[in-house]
Formats: structure tokens, C-alpha cells, sequence
């Protein structure tokens, strides 16, 4: 049973910076994908971005390139999300998930391990 904790959230005015993790209590790399996605009230869960086991490859949302960046640290077990130039649209509870797969999933419903989510919130 793999564990994922997200922190890294907060409060910050638009434009602004802020750099989520979410660490797994086993070793993730090379076997799970693990991706970030967005939750705001009344709206269905979002995908954000989503990081190979290897780390070698991304898939980031339209909505969020170019500002966005995921990355991992595998002998850290943590996976980062860095997001730049952020936007009152950005804020949600954010949360990253896991599969053991090799495939980028985009869909929320692939994802069998979630964490308990971080909120972020940006003024304008």
C-alpha cells in the first residue's frame, strides 16, 4: 500500500510562486506514475500534470503549460510541483496520486493511491 503526503500549499497573490511535494512511503520510481491533479467545489477533479516512474517523462496541461513544471527525486521518494506565475483559476485543494504503470494517465479514475490533498488559494 503505498502512501502519499502532500504538502506545500498555501496562500499567495497572483503572480506568485509556490512548490508542492508529495513524498510516497515506498519507492515509487521506475514502477508508478504519479501525477497532480485539481479539485475545486462542485467541479469534477482536474488533471494538472503527471511525471514517469523514471522521471523522464512529463505531460503537463494545456492549462497550466508553460507555467507548471513536475519533477521527481527519486532517492527522495518526492515528487515536486512548481508552479509559477500562478493565477486566482489555480486555486484548488491540490492532490498528487499514483499508479504502477509505464502509460501518463490523465484520467483521475486510472489512479489507484491518492493523498490527502494541500490547498492552494491566489489572490488577485
Amino acid at each position: 500500500q503505498v502512501q502519499l503526503v502532500e504538502s506545500g500549499g498555501g496562500s499567495v497573490q497572483a503572480g506568485g510562486s509556490l512548490r508542492l511535494s508529495c513524498a510516497s512511503s515506498e519507492r515509487t520510481s521506475n514502477a508508478y506514475v504519479t501525477g497532480w491533479f485539481r479539485q475545486v467545489p462542485g467541479k469534477e477533479r482536474e488533471f494538472v500534470a503527471v511525471i514517469s516512474g523514471g522521471g523522464g517523462r512529463t505531460n503537463i496541461a494545456d492549462s497550466v503549460k508553460g507555467r507548471f513544471t513536475i519533477s521527481r527525486d527519486g532517492a527522495e521518494n518526492t515528487v515536486y510541483l512548481q508552479m509559477n506565475n500562478l493565477k486566482p483559476e489555480d486555486t484548488a485543494v491540490y492532490y498528487c496520486a499514483a499508479r504502477r504503470d509505464v502509460v501518463l494517465r490523465t484520467a483521475s479514475r486510472f489512479y489507484e493511491y491518492w493523498g490527502q490533498g494541500t490547498q492552494v488559494t491566489v489572490s488577485s
